[in-house]
């Protein structure tokens, strides 16, 4: 393994980030996690991206070095969680050259943002965008729908004059809901939560919401050619996948039967379809009538992802840095079963942790676990030998980054999301190490400040978890096989554990933490 890790050299860091300041060694882990995700979240505010995103020179914009002529003949559609604070920032660069728009957005987020200060990711009273508020808890429904019809409505009505704003975030596909004939909203909706709960990958969620959507998979810059279309796109999705985010409205793609019908099946939901949703996928024409017509749409539209989770972490890696840590990404896409995820987590933070060389066994078990969870060799062993220089060189605290979006197989009703389970689950895994500050810390949450049907976007967890809930005679398998980590987490302490960040008004996916002290080493 010595000579694995020996391939991945890595240049000498700043030495000078293990001298922390006397200030900050007295703030608690604990805080300085919750201040670096908190940058991470700052980073991606929809108004911030879209303002770094779109230059405006007179009577023309320029957007991903593409420039693009204004003659009062910009129109705007969006669609997601965040999408309403872009809205209001497109305006105010833009404003004098829009003819109209509509955005579907969360219901009542509008009166949300009210409450919580946020003014400015509100459009203005006189403003010449819709608002329309649907999918109340994250599904679609009939007030998405009909904003879903209304924004297909002025993409069809576009001429080749004209240029489309289209502005995308996570929440996309459930605020842009179209079924093709004769599914029903309700039908498409069932297809879709029995997906979720069986533990599908968002991208497998997306291939079958593409597959049965009239606006998904590039259809949307169809009905909308041949105006030119400029997509702003806060990704959700681990690598930025254009196709897969809001299931590519704006981006060409063709639907394979094969490939739909196979993650259905992998699920074992092929025998439980709804009728009209057989028809619609075994119907010869299924890849023929999602194919977006290439030739029409060439050089007429263009895709900018101008936020990512990539995006958080580099932000969260600076202010780690300004609070005494040595900065450390992992990957930008841990994905995977929540179960092996945590085992990543536990591994990683025994080596890190260690007092003496680690054990070869670590490493091979990392390498092997690898791929299970998205991670490449590559940057495990990178990893690995930062880990293993900053505890032989003396370098200090390390603060190791990583995003994504774990999966979790529902056996339980409890409440809970996959970043609190999560976050359990690495509490188990991190029994009878050291406490802070002498141990080290895991913090999960999500970055849209809400981790599934709770107030929570996330927790913060130790070696100490497992004994602190034995003695408030907590079961925590009973949690865990309950999918009740919200619940757990909000006894444990009175809730000291749990990571409430309010609204975010974004969304790109999870951030993971890692703070690893510095470790004293035996030496002899």
């Amino acid at each position: 393994m010595a000579r694995v890790l020996s391939l991945f050299r890595c240049q000498p860091f700043l030495v000078h980030v293990g001298r922390r300041k006397p200030a900050l060694c007295k703030m608690s882990m604990d805080s300085r996690a919750r201040m670096v995700f908190a940058a991470a979240v700052e980073a991606v505010q929809p108004d911030t991206v879209v303002r770094q995103s779109i230059e405006r020179k007179e009577d023309s914009v320029i957007i991903n070095g593409h420039r693009f002529t204004l003659k009062h003949n910009l129109h705007l559609v969006g669609f997601g969680k965040a999408v309403l604070g872009m809205a209001a920032e497109a305006e105010r660069i833009l404003g004098d050259h829009l003819v109209k728009g509509v955005v579907s957005v969360p219901y009542g987020i509008q009166q949300t943002l009210k409450q919580h200060g946020k003014d400015h990711l509100l459009l203005k009273v006189n403003s010449r965008i819709r608002v329309m508020e649907g999918a109340k808890h994250n599904l679609p429904d009939a007030d998405a729908q009909k904003a879903a019809e209304v924004i297909k409505q002025l993409a069809s009505e576009l001429t080749e004059k004209d240029l489309l704003l289209v502005l995308i975030s996570g929440g996309g596909s459930a605020l842009l809901p179209a079924p093709i004939p004769p599914i029903s909203l309700q039908e498409k909706q069932d297809v879709t939560r029995k997906l979720a709960g069986a533990g599908a990958t968002i991208q497998e969620l997306n291939t079958v919401r593409r597959a049965l959507s009239l606006l998904k998979g590039g259809r949307l810059a169809h009905y909308a050619h041949p105006a030119q279309v400029v997509s702003l796109i806060l990704s959700d999705v681990i690598g930025d996948p254009l196709d897969l985010i809001a299931s590519g409205p704006t981006v060409q793609s063709e639907v394979w039967p094969e490939e739909v019908l196979s993650v259905l099946e992998r699920y074992k939901l092929l025998n439980s379809l709804p009728a009209s949703v057989k028809e619609v996928l075994e119907g010869p024409t299924l890849g023929r009538s999602h194919k977006t017509d290439e030739s029409s749409t060439s050089g007429r539209v263009l895709n900018t992802v101008i936020g990512s989770n990539s995006v958080a972490l580099k932000s969260a890696g600076r202010r780690a840095l300004e609070l005494g840590f040595r900065p450390l990404v992992l990957a930008p896409g841990v994905c995977g079963d929540v179960r092996a995820v945590s085992k990543l987590y536990g591994l990683l933070a025994r080596f890190a942790c260690s007092r003496e060389e680690p054990p070869p066994e670590i490493a091979a078990e990392l390498l092997k676990l690898g791929p299970e969870v998205g991670v490449e060799s590559w940057d495990l062993c990178r990893t690995m030998q930062v880990l293993g220089e900053g505890r032989t060189e003396g370098w200090g605290s390390t603060c190791l980054l990583a995003g994504g979006e774990p999966t979790v197989e529902l056996t339980g009703k409890g409440r809970g999301g996959r970043n609190q389970e999560l976050a359990l689950r690495v509490g188990m895994e991190l029994r009878g190490m050291q406490l802070p500050p002498t141990g080290p810390v895991f913090l999960s949450g999500g970055t849209d400040g809400q981790d599934g049907p709770t107030d929570a976007a996330g927790a913060i967890t130790d070696g100490g978890l497992y004994e602190q809930a034995q003695a408030q005679a907590l079961d925590v398998n009973n949690f865990l096989t309950n999918n009740d980590s919200y619940t757990f987490f909000s006894r444990l302490s009175a809730g000291q554990r749990l990571l409430v960040s309010g609204l975010t008004c974004t969304n790109v996916m999870d951030v993971h933490m890692l703070l690893i002290p510095p470790i004293p080493i035996n030496i002899g």
